[in-house]
C-alpha cells in the first residue's frame, strides 16, 4: 500500500520540527508508491530553488528504492550509473532523498528535502522517513 496523506503529513511535521532544531530552513517532499507528490512545505525564507530540488530527491528516491546519496557514488565518472541524472525528466544524485518503507519493507513512498548542506537536508529527510517507520 502507498503512503496515505496522514503519514506524508506525519513525515512532513517531523522534517519541520528537525529542520526548526537544526536552525535550517528547508523544502520538504513526500511522494507516494508511484512518485507522486502528496504532501509538500516550504518553510519561511527557504530557497526557492530549493523546491523543485525537495520533490526530485522524493522522485528520486522512489524510482530507484535508495537513498539518492547512494545513487551519487553510483553516478560518478566511471561509475554504472554515470549520467543517470539526465534521465527521467532530470534527477538528483546527492543526498537528502530518502525511500520510506512500510510493513514487510516495501516502499510505499520517499521524502526530500532541500535547502541547507547535503548533510543538513539527509538529516531532515530521515528525520522524516523515521517517523513513519517508527524508529523514531
Amino acid at each position: 500500500m502507498g503512503i496515505t496523506l496522514k503519514q506524508a503529513q506525519t513525515a512532513v511535521q517531523a522534517a519541520h520540527e528537525k529542520a526548526l532544531e537544526m536552525g535550517v530552513k528547508m523544502n520538504i517532499a513526500v511522494v507516494d508508491a508511484g512518485a507522486n507528490l502528496v504532501a509538500f512545505i516550504r518553510m519561511d525564507d527557504a530557497w526557492l530553488g530549493s523546491l523543485d530540488i525537495s520533490i526530485k530527491k522524493a522522485k528520486t528516491a522512489r524510482f530507484f528504492d535508495m537513498p539518492t546519496g547512494a545513487i551519487g557514488g553510483l553516478s560518478q565518472p566511471g561509475g554504472p550509473l554515470f549520467g543517470i541524472e539526465h534521465s527521467n525528466g532530470g534527477l538528483i544524485s546527492f543526498p537528502g532523498g530518502i525511500p520510506i518503507k512500510g510493513d514487510g519493507g516495501l516502499v510505499m513512498g520517499a521524502i526530500g528535502v532541500s535547502g541547507s548542506t547535503v548533510e543538513d537536508d539527509h538529516a531532515v529527510a530521515e528525520a522524516g522517513q523515521l517517523a513513519i517507520e517508527g524508529k523514531r
